[in-house]
Order: C-alpha cells, then sequence, then structure tokens
C-alpha cells in the first residue's frame, strides 16, 4: 500500500514538472522585443537632441541630455529582465 501511493506521488510530481517549462517558453522571445523597444526609444532619445546613437562621445564632455537617455535605457533594461524571467504562455 505504501509503494503504491509513494510511485502515484512520484508520478504525479513527475507530470507537474514535465508541464513547467512550457509556461515560460515565451519569456526569452519577450525579453528580446522588450530590448529592441528600449533601443528603438533609445535612439529617438538620442535623435531628439540632435545626436547619432551609438556614436563615441568623450567621457567628461557628454552632455546632460545623453546622460538622460542612458540613464532611461538602463531603466528600461532593467525592465526587460524582469520581463523576461514572468512566466508567459
Amino acid at each position: 500500500m505504501y509503494e503504491s501511493s509513494k510511485m502515484k506521488f512520484l508520478l504525479a510530481v513527475c507530470v507537474l514538472m514535465a508541464f513547467l517549462p512550457l509556461s515560460t517558453v515565451a519569456g526569452p522571445l519577450v525579453y528580446g522585443i522588450c530590448q529592441t523597444g528600449c533601443n528603438a526609444g533609445a535612439v529617438a532619445c538620442y535623435a531628439a537632441a540632435g545626436f547619432t546613437f551609438g556614436a563615441v562621445t568623450a567621457g567628461a564632455s557628454t552632455p546632460l541630455v545623453i546622460m538622460g537617455c542612458n540613464g532611461a535605457l538602463g531603466i528600461c533594461m532593467a525592465g526587460c529582465v524582469a520581463a523576461g524571467f514572468t512566466p508567459t504562455l
């Protein structure tokens, strides 16, 4: 009797674990889409300020508006990490 209930429990655990990966299949896809959106926003921010995204600037002479664009990009990318770990069907 004990072995039978133990086997049923193990079977139930195996079935549940088999379905776990299905709930996070879209996580990496959502992460990639989110990063694309963040980068598009950064390009627009740079363009609005009259600069080109990805162009090299000197560290100390970087305009404050560019630092603001970079800060917003960093916050957006951090949000993408959270979106990437969110279970999605």
